[in-house]
């Protein structure tokens, strides 16, 4: 079932907007914008690698405890 819903466009400075309606709202804080024709599509933007998504994040300011356990020992092939 598609839904749908006449919005107002409007200028934010030099660029066109558009409010998106509450029921219409992304997760996230990108989106990715295309047009295929005469139609305007957008959709959440993928999810950041592991890799960039830990980098964001702040160090821990805390101290771990030294880990007892021994290394297992190697393996022979």
């Amino acid at each position: 079932m598609t839904s749908e819903r006449q919005v107002k466009l409007f200028k934010n400075g030099r660029n066109q907007a558009v409010r998106i309606p509450r029921e219409f709202e992304l997760s996230g804080e990108d989106a990715i914008m295309r047009k295929e024709g005469e139609r305007l599509i957008i959709e959440p933007a993928p999810p950041k690698s592991l890799l960039a998504l830990l980098a964001s994040l702040e160090p821990l300011d805390e101290e771990f405890p030294p880990i007892s356990d021994a290394p297992p020992a190697p393996v022979e092939l």
